[in-house]
């Protein structure tokens, strides 16, 4: 802001005026809404400490109802347990012993047991697909090899324009 030169008393007693009103309208909306404002503070920093959840302390597991003692048991019945569901399948005995031969950094021991664990196929490593990346190469079986066309016309060899990029465009390079 440029500096005024014809500063009088009029113009500066109404400049002071100005200064005291803004000042007391200031020192009032603080009296009024100071209050408020500390209480929004103040809850906006309680929403961001993290919620403490309060500890569950095991019970005691409950007993088994008792067997009703009438019916007569043929025998000891087999329990059936449930089988633990595993993401992977259990490696071959032969597999694994590679892990305890040699050491890494003669390229023995875990870095030859990663990398033929590598050559399996996932299907074969996991009994089910696990992330939904696993589903994009899910069961597609041996990768097919395919030659390569040798009509040249039917081959493209890059996506630039063959004419220079301030050339005037090549009919060909549209694509309509």
């Amino acid at each position: 802001m440029a500096r005024q030169l014809n500063m009088d008393t009029l113009r500066q007693n109404f400049w002071k005026e100005e200064y005291l009103r803004e000042k007391m309208s200031r020192c009032e909306w603080h009296r009024k809404y100071s209050s408020m404002v500390k209480l929004k503070q103040k809850a906006k920093a309680s929403a961001r400490l993290p919620l403490k959840l309060p500890t569950l302390h095991p019970q005691a597991p409950l007993s088994p109802p008792p067997a009703p003692k009438a019916v007569p048991s043929r025998g000891p019945s087999p329990v059936v347990k449930a089988p633990i569901q595993a993401e992977m399948n259990p490696v071959l005995p032969a597999t694994r012993a590679l892990l305890y031969e040699g050491i890494s950094h003669d390229f023995q021991g875990r870095y030859q047991y990663l990398n033929t664990r590598k050559l399996d196929l996932p299907e074969k490593r996991y009994v089910f697909p696990i992330t939904t990346n696993f589903t994009y190469g899910w069961q597609l079986g041996p990768p097919v090899k395919q030659e390569l066309v040798s009509c040249k016309m039917c081959r493209i060899e890059s996506f630039f324009r063959k004419n220079g990029a301030f050339d005037f465009l090549d009919p060909r390079d549209l694509a309509l």
